[in-house]
């Protein structure tokens, strides 16, 4: 895929004809992630795969910072991060007291519901992964990738330059490290 990586560092560099010529090349695999990341939001959530894409691929492009993307795996990576800043964002703007803060939606008729949706609290997950971050960098990046970029053991791996082997091994690390920090985060009675 040398060509798709020499699309993406002519796109960066504001290119218009390889930015329309990578679109086509990448929009289905950022649709695929976004549309797994999304179905794991809570109910209500406003933000469409769609959008989620478009604005991921926008700040990839739109990047000034020198972002040089190695090969296929590393622009994913990255689009996995956009990702996870995006959806943060989006949970801070709605919680924001400029837009009605701390209210929740409701549920008119309860019962009418075939069964409780999983409840997840995308920002404590944020200030975890931060936290592990900083001690665990590969081990947060392995999460990352899995979580919020959809990728497989085996993907990250290779996105990380690490063995399969090597990336189940911090997989399984971070997923009991992360539980027991949102153990306590979670409100008494949330079935998490």
């Amino acid at each position: 895929m040398a060509n798709l990586t020499l699309l993406l560092d002519a796109a960066r560099a504001e290119d218009p004809t390889a930015a329309a010529e990578l679109l086509p090349l990448v929009y289905n695999e950022l649709r695929r992630l976004a549309a797994h990341r999304l179905s794991k939001e809570a109910p209500g959530n406003t933000l469409q795969p769609t959008a989620l894409v478009h604005e991921a691929y926008l700040r990839l492009i739109g990047d000034k910072n020198g972002s040089h993307w190695e090969n296929r795996g590393h622009f994913f990576a990255a689009a996995s991060e956009a990702m996870r800043r995006i959806l943060v964002d989006e949970v801070r703007r709605k919680r924001s007291l400029k837009r009605g803060g701390g209210k929740t939606r409701r549920v008119a008729n309860p019962a009418l519901l075939p069964a409780p949706e999983p409840r997840e609290d995308v920002l404590a997950l944020d200030e975890a992964l931060t936290e592990l971050e900083a001690s665990e960098p590969i081990t947060a990046q392995v999460v990352q990738l899995r979580y919020f970029g959809g990728l497989t053991i085996p993907e990250a791996a290779e996105v990380l330059q690490i063995s399969s082997r090597t990336a189940n091994r911090h997989w399984t690390y971070a997923r009991a490290w992360l539980h027991q920090r949102l153990k306590s985060t979670l409100p008494k009675g949330d079935p998490g």
